[in-house]
């Protein structure tokens, strides 16, 4: 049984939209171990822009001097 391994965006776990995969290989054995989805353009836009509402609201996303550093 291969496992499927989802794609982590908004803190959520996705499929994605793409219907395309790609396998994980266990280098020892050279045996598929896992798929993936791959990546369309839906899906990484929907991680960049969570990715940047989480740089706004953590407090990585304020600028040193505003934290006195």
């Amino acid at each position: 049984m291969t496992t499927h391994i989802p794609h982590f965006i908004d803190g959520q776990r996705t499929t994605g939209q793409s219907t395309r995969t790609a396998d994980v290989f266990d280098p020892n054995t050279g045996q598929v171990q896992a798929k993936v989805p791959m990546a369309g353009q839906a899906d990484v836009d929907a991680a960049v822009a969570s990715a940047v509402e989480a740089q706004k609201a953590g407090p990585h996303g304020i600028r040193n001097a505003a934290r006195g550093c």
